[in-house]
């Protein structure tokens, strides 16, 4: 059993996987939160010709294939392309360039909705307490708090279940841009299904875990109105 334990976790690189995973998702989140948090707000507040149709064209971003904007990620990024000099591709640096290029949109959009919906009555209510506009700011974030962070929890779902964007632009290249869903990939494309099963389990475990400790901050930072 050990040495078919040790087989698997070999053949695949789990653990490199594992890895790959965290440091993709959780750079690709960070940065796809803090742009896409700024822009929703922005959006929200500021009037300008064409309005309309760049929140239409963010909520069609916000179901656009991977796959697609992977490709689109893969050509700005190739030798050729007009970031060829990065030398991004087939790294973990060009598969958190195309997680962002997903992820953003997300969190603008749901940022945005909420925004629309509870921001100018805050906005009244710091007027009405004298509040500057760094005050205000600060008070449309922390009565916003709940809902940025379901938003910040949606991008980061979808950066940790990413298959066809960082499959183009990583490669699934063992031990260096393989992650734990490519990884499941490869494994099905082998005909390993229990494996693929069994390193799912894990993906489930890990994403499970990372809420639950978010959770436990976002807790620590809410008080308690009883008291």
């Amino acid at each position: 059993m050990g040495n078919l334990f040790s087989k698997f976790f070999g053949t695949v690189g789990v653990i490199d996987s594992i890895r790959v995973t965290l440091v993709m998702s959780f750079w690709s989140t960070l940065i796809a939160s803090m742009l896409g948090i700024f822009l929703g707000l922005v959006l929200e507040q500021t009037k300008f010709p064409g309005k309309k149709l760049v929140v239409r064209v963010n909520r069609t971003l916000m179901g656009a294939p991977p796959v697609v904007i992977g490709l689109l990620t893969y050509m700005l990024l190739r030798k050729k392309g007009p970031f060829g000099a990065l030398r991004w591709v087939f790294t973990i640096k060009g598969m958190v360039a195309a997680q962002v290029l997903i992820i953003t949109p997300i969190v603008c959009g749901m940022v945005y909705s909420y925004a629309v919906r509870t921001a100018p009555s805050i906005r009244a209510f710091a007027r009405t307490m004298g509040a500057d506009r760094h005050q205000t700011a600060r008070l449309l974030l922390r009565e916003m708090k709940n809902e940025i962070y379901f938003a910040v929890v949606s991008g980061y779902g979808r950066s940790i279940s990413e298959v066809g964007a960082v499959f183009l632009v990583g490669g699934n290249i063992k031990n260096s841009t393989r992650t734990m869903t490519t990884a499941i990939s490869t494994l099905k494309g082998a005909g390993d299904y229990y494996e693929g099963v069994f390193l799912g389990v894990i993906l489930m475990l890990l994403a499970f875990a990372v809420q639950t400790l978010a959770e436990h901050f976002r807790q620590e930072d809410t008080p308690d109105e009883n008291l």
